[in-house]
């Protein structure tokens, strides 16, 4: 079934590649718009072979990782204590709702006013975007406690600590990795948007330089490039949360099918 599924795969992307190739050759949408995988074949061959684009590479992995690892390190101990301590959930309640629809795109203006055009724009943007993903999904999954495995702990004396470890942490624990996993996919939209804009270095700032300079075939290249990174994020991020729910039902169904 895996071999039908990739050859299935494989199959849609050689079709939407040769459509590429196809649609500019007929003259459908102009080259100086639109040129043809061939071209953007050989631009990102061109790329690879440039030490700024690695450099590149470098500055966008490193504001995704590090944006990425304190909004999954902020998320959890603030959806914790939230759901733990008594009453600060109806607290914050009316202030989460506030903060969380607001597009981090629009917290650009700020980011260039505190810090410009480093790496802390960047990562201002990222953490902001991502935190709520994880925050979020912290709660829902709390939310999900069975209140008899909870009586349970408290009758046999469990302390709070030790309720959040074996009682609360297990439930919520895929809730989170969902939340990991979609706080990885917005963090790396955010870095590359943050470098499109405000100009920081990384691959949404060599995209702007390649549009700017008409450089076409390149700018293509580069958005490819962005697309294979999401792509390969989206993979580990699932195949962690594979490796770390391997012991819940909904992962063993998975495996099973």
């Amino acid at each position: 079934m895996r071999g039908v599924n990739a050859a299935l795969g494989a199959a849609g992307l050689a079709a939407f590649l040769a459509l590429g190739e196809a649609v500019p050759r007929l003259g459908l949408v102009k080259e100086a718009y639109f040129p043809p995988t061939s071209r953007i074949a050989d631009a990102l061959g061109q790329e690879v072979t440039e030490h700024a684009f690695w450099t590149a590479l470098g500055d966008t992995l490193t504001g995704w990782a590090l944006g990425l690892a304190i909004a999954i390190g902020a998320g959890v101990v603030v959806g914790l204590l939230v759901s733990v301590v008594p009453y600060l959930r109806e607290v914050t309640a009316s202030t989460i709702e506030f903060l969380r629809p607001i597009p981090s795109v629009a917290l650009i203006p700020l980011a260039v006013l505190l810090y410009g055009t480093e790496l802390r724009s960047v990562l201002l943007l990222v953490v902001y975007a991502s935190f709520w993903q994880v925050l979020v999904q912290v709660l829902y999954g709390v939310q999900d406690v069975d209140p008899v495995a909870e009586e349970t702990a408290r009758s046999y004396g469990l302390g709070p600590w030790a309720r959040v470890r074996h009682v609360l942490w297990p439930t919520a624990l895929p809730y989170v990795m969902t939340g990991v996993r979609l706080a990885a996919a917005v963090a790396l939209i955010l870095a590359v948007t943050a470098e499109l804009v405000i100009g920081a270095p990384g691959l949404g700032a060599r995209i702007a330089v390649a549009e700017s300079s008409q450089a076409v075939p390149d700018m293509y290249a580069l958005v490819v490039v962005t697309g294979l990174l999401g792509l390969l994020i989206n993979v580990g991020a699932r195949t962690v949360e594979r490796r770390a729910l391997a012991w819940h039902q909904s992962v063993r169904g998975e495996v099973m099918v």
